[in-house]
């Protein structure tokens, strides 16, 4: 089969497309042949070499956390899933044709794999650290760095449990942050006033690692308060990073049941062939995404 794969760690020049040997699924696995990949921040931060505990790697690695596809091998003591259902989930080396999956779901009706491919890590991001920040309905929450895929799942989600969410972004996403329901303004110089101008802070998520802690935490006035996915150095500053997944299957669940409610949708921005893996990523580490990349096999 054809499979991403990296025997070094460095730029997004280390991945190659290779051929390798199907993966198969253990106990309490499943195998899917791969429709689409999800192309999140944690693929490259992973492939750089960056520490993170939750994911350790052992050189030649595969790439890619989430994927939609069919279901054709399920292992022992799975039950409720069969050869043929089409899922969506988080895995390991799904930038590949087959990839064995831990957790998943049936896709909910209406969703191709492109978008599914989208949903798995980011959800279960958005939903933890919403949770971890505190942040109660009729309350308001910043999201510094709000347009990506875990931008977009915070904001709709917030939005449904009663939270006021103000987003910053690039000026060209400002609609998109406030047609999902989000007070929205840019970054930038002078950033933290035109925040203030929207409203009281109760609390604030760092989703895109631009050295915004100080701000964030003079924002809401209490560094315990603020939670950051992106920013290594938040805890040196007294702020949670957030980097240990939760319940990845009850986060699915979750989401399938809010895309079901039509109160969550993450388009997808661009999508790429498993041999643009490279261009996927430096368009990742850019920013400025509206939505998701994927992966389409």
């Amino acid at each position: 089969m054809k499979k991403v794969s990296f025997a070094e760690f460095g730029g997004p020049d280390v991945l190659r497309l290779t051929d390798a040997e199907e993966p198969h699924a253990g106990p309490g696995r499943i195998r899917i042949a791969v429709r689409a990949a999800g192309v999140n921040p944690v693929d490259w931060r992973i492939r750089e070499g960056q520490v993170l505990g939750a994911h350790p790697v052992e050189l030649p690695a595969g790439v890619g956390l989430d994927a939609a596809g069919v279901v054709d091998e399920v292992g022992e003591g799975v039950e409720g899933i069969e050869v043929g259902n089409h899922v969506f989930g988080e895995g390991s080396s799904t930038y590949a044709e087959f990839a064995v999956l831990s957790a998943w779901a049936r896709m909910p009706e209406g969703l191709t794999y492109e978008e599914a491919a989208g949903y798995p890590s980011v959800v279960e991001t958005a939903l933890r650290i919403v949770r971890e920040a505190g942040v109660r309905p009729g309350q308001t929450l910043l999201v510094s760095g709000a347009s990506g895929g875990v931008g977009s799942a915070v904001l709709q989600i917030a939005r449904d449990r009663g939270i006021t969410v103000i987003g910053t972004a690039g000026a060209a996403n400002q609609e998109y942050l406030r047609s999902l329901g989000a007070l929205a303004t840019t970054y930038g110089e002078g950033w933290p006033e035109r925040v203030r101008q929207l409203g009281r802070v109760d609390a604030a998520l760092d989703l895109s690692g631009s050295g915004v802690i100080r701000e964030l935490v003079e924002l809401t006035g209490d560094p315990g308060k603020v939670v950051s996915i992106a920013d290594l150095d938040a805890p040196k500053l007294g702020v949670r990073f957030s980097g240990v997944a939760g319940s990845v299957p009850d986060a699915l669940a979750e989401a399938a049941a809010l895309i079901a409610r039509g109160r969550l949708h993450i388009p997808v921005e661009k999508s790429y062939t498993l041999d643009e893996a490279a261009a996927a990523h430096i368009d990742s580490q850019a920013g400025h995404t509206r939505g998701r990349r994927v992966i389409v096999v």
